[in-house]
């Protein structure tokens, strides 16, 4: 059982926050399918927060179906990052995580994300800060550290527990490797054995078999699932049948069909962001901006095929095909005829 503080996560798989990716839309679908115990909003600015910046807290929605669900903040001053951490409790979510792992230059350069690993005692007050000045856990998400020279993860876990973080998660690649190399699941796995708090791995888990195989022999509690999942929503799920001594669950082609016109479904009930010039919920009169909604809806798509079209028979057809769609009624015809036309039943299912 995988537990942070008071709350218990059903299983040690969750999915981490991926900028422009994992929207409250594409949170819920991913829960709907099973195994993901633990959700992540994409990176939230404090400032924002603190000034109440209407598109800034659009970011930190959630729905009761995501539950449990962590808002991720992220800034450089102990004081703000301790408000914003406020507002985030007042939004009731059941934790609040801090981001120290963002490599993007115009985060990094605000002293903000995986550049404060280079700052370990202000990374600490800033953690320090906010545990006190809220009651909802705080949690860490750091990289393993800054380049291939200060590679800090194991003592910076250790004060960050000191500070008041109830959890950390680690992904094994430092700031200046960015995605590429490997992700160094030894190092994830010594952070572990230095702290008592838990932590949670992150780094080229693609196969629900790699889930499992993380946390064997070690003291790691959890993985923490990004790209993997935007290829294959469905690897939580999966790799909870392979730890319970099952064969994973086979996904059909029609079943990733589907996923994928729930998606645009949910989109357009919820709209578009301000941060687009527009904005939209279910109950809004929909004879407004509709192609600046639909381009923004597009634009997720075009996003989500670079990843969810590997692997799959004919993807890249599939690939290019949704970059070339104007709307969301040509996406729901472009889908419905790879995945549901007849020749499409011909061709295989996926169960990755």
């Amino acid at each position: 059982m995988t537990r942070i503080r008071d709350l218990v996560l059903a299983s040690p798989f969750a999915m981490a926050p991926m900028a422009g990716m994992t929207d409250s839309a594409f949170r819920r679908l991913v829960k709907r399918l099973g195994g993901c115990s633990l959700v992540v909003s994409e990176m939230v600015s404090s400032e924002g927060l603190v000034r109440g910046i209407d598109r800034t807290l659009e970011y930190a929605e959630y729905t009761e179906e995501e539950r449990p669900v962590a808002i991720q903040i992220f800034g450089g001053d102990p004081e703000k990052m301790a408000a914003a951490a406020q507002v985030v409790e007042g939004l009731g979510a059941d934790l609040i995580d801090v981001n120290m792992g963002c490599p993007v230059p115009k985060i990094a350069k605000h002293n903000a994300g995986c550049s404060l690993m280079r700052e370990p005692e202000h990374a600490a007050d800033i953690v320090r800060a906010m545990a006190r000045s809220v009651k909802t856990p705080v949690t860490v998400k750091m990289r393993a550290g800054w380049n291939d020279r200060d590679v800090n993860a194991p003592a910076l876990a250790r004060m960050m527990e000191d500070a008041g973080a109830a959890a950390v998660a680690v992904h094994g690649r430092t700031a200046a490797q960015s995605y590429s190399g490997t992700s160094d699941w030894e190092l994830i796995a010594r952070v572990a054995e230095g702290v008592s708090i838990p932590v949670f791995g992150s780094g080229d888990c693609v196969e629900p078999g790699q889930l499992v195989d993380r946390l064997r022999g070690t003291r790691v509690a959890g993985v923490l699932v990004g790209r993997g999942a935007l290829r294959n929503p469905w690897i939580f799920a999966q790799a909870t049948d392979i730890a319970a001594g099952f064969a994973p669950r086979g996904v059909t082609r029609e079943a990733r069909g589907r996923f994928l016109l729930e998606y645009i479904g949910l989109l357009l009930n919820e709209g578009v962001n301000e941060r687009d010039g527009f904005r939209h919920s279910a109950s809004t009169d929909l004879a407004g901006p509709v192609r600046g909604r639909e381009r923004w809806v597009v634009n997720k798509l075009r996003a989500l095929g670079t990843w969810y079209t590997k692997g799959l028979e004919n993807g890249g057809h599939l690939r290019v095909s949704i970059n070339s769609a104007q709307s969301a009624a040509h996406l729901t015809d472009i889908i419905s005829e790879f995945f549901f036309a007849p020749e499409a039943a011909a061709l295989p299912s996926s169960t990755t």
